[in-house]
């Protein structure tokens, strides 16, 4: 996008809780789509019994482990793919998993990605809707959003909202104890991409 610069290394090698925040109103851009980060989720790797890297590093988790600024993608349900920002620094898992963006450019493509004749808002509003409408698969995985591939996080100079929207994450059983009920989802308020599903939980 014009105008617009890639984040640094630095900005992502800090803890998830405060990162998640500040990745609201950044830009994901690649395959001739982007879209506007409206909610995030934190996860606090060993620290938090949500995360996928709570019992350590696996095949599956490994880029969670690496260097932050890059892309963690899963597979889950036998149907989906979600897409994480990795954070903290090398060697500590933290991950914030992007739930929604506002679509803002390539909506075309989005729809023939996503299939059907959908409404501008629900393109991408939940992570794995994201995630089909720009693309992204575990073939990403790994792919660097600082310094180069076809996936990209830029600040177009939109500040994150100075009183984002907090609450409950998404999907979480009894069996993650207290990590269940930690405020560490965050949204742009009063988006109407933001995901519906949770927020009575508040």
């Amino acid at each position: 996008m014009a105008g617009s610069g890639r984040l640094t290394r630095e900005f992502f090698a800090r803890d998830a809780i405060v990162v998640a925040p500040e990745l609201l109103n950044l830009v994901l851009v690649g395959r001739g789509a982007a879209g506007r980060i409206v909610e995030a989720e934190a996860y606090g790797g060993e620290l938090d019994a949500a995360s996928h890297a709570y019992r350590g590093a696996t095949r599956r988790n490994a880029t969670m482990f690496g260097p932050p600024g890059h892309l963690y993608v899963y597979f889950t349900y036998g149907m989906h793919h979600c897409a994480n920002v990795v954070c903290g620094p090398e060697g500590v898992a933290r991950a914030v998993l992007i739930r929604a963006l506002a679509p803002l450019r390539g909506l075309g493509a989005m729809r023939r990605r996503r299939g059907g004749h959908l409404s501008d808002v629900e393109l991408c509003s939940g992570p794995a809707k994201l995630c089909q409408a720009l693309g992204i698969d575990r073939a990403d995985d790994g792919a660097d959003l600082v310094s180069g591939g076809g996936l990209a996080l830029v600040d177009d100079a939109t500040p994150p909202p100075a009183d984002p929207r907090c609450g409950r994450r998404v999907g979480l059983s009894a069996r993650t104890g207290e990590a269940a009920v930690h405020p560490w989802r965050f949204a742009v308020p009063g988006d109407p991409n933001v995901s519906a599903a949770g927020w009575a939980l508040e």
